[in-house]
């Protein structure tokens, strides 16, 4: 039998306050809780939208020393999302700021976001969750794999 192609089904992040880690990614990715998972030593919570294309795991830990996310650290680097054009990631950066992610030279720090990289591969908008945890927004360039 020949394997299909994967996709990506969720990701889990682990964070320090849940609730408040819920409340903000329900706010910027617009998506709800859908159900509590229990786990030896913590709780996770599932978020998705209506459609279960989008899917993000919060996870706390009782043993979380509660400290930031640092992607140079062997582990999670970022996690990316792909939108459709440029004109997304202009808009993105309005709701992004709208939900406390405040404009900086760098998303170097918890609550920030980048200014957009146009590369030659695409354009990228970076930013950061409360816990510090990198997160990016990716419109392919229509030179690419076009």
């Amino acid at each position: 039998m020949k394997r299909s192609r994967l996709a990506l089904h969720h990701i889990a992040l682990t964070v320090t306050d849940l609730d408040v880690s819920v409340d903000w990614y329900r706010k910027v990715f617009d998506i709800d809780v859908i159900a509590d998972i229990p786990h030896e030593g913590g709780l996770g919570r599932l978020l998705a939208d209506e459609s279960l294309q989008l899917g993000i795991v919060l996870h706390h830990h009782d043993a979380n020393s509660a400290s930031r996310f640092d992607e140079a650290v062997t582990g999670l680097d970022h996690v990316g999302f792909v939108v459709q054009s440029r004109d997304e990631l202009v808009a993105w950066q309005d709701h992004l700021e709208a939900n406390g992610v405040q404009r900086a030279d760098a998303a170097d720090r918890p609550l920030t976001q980048s200014p957009i990289a146009d590369e030659w591969y695409g354009s990228v908008l970076v930013f950061r969750d409360p816990d510090n945890i990198q997160l990016e927004l990716f419109a392919p360039s229509s030179e690419v794999g076009g």
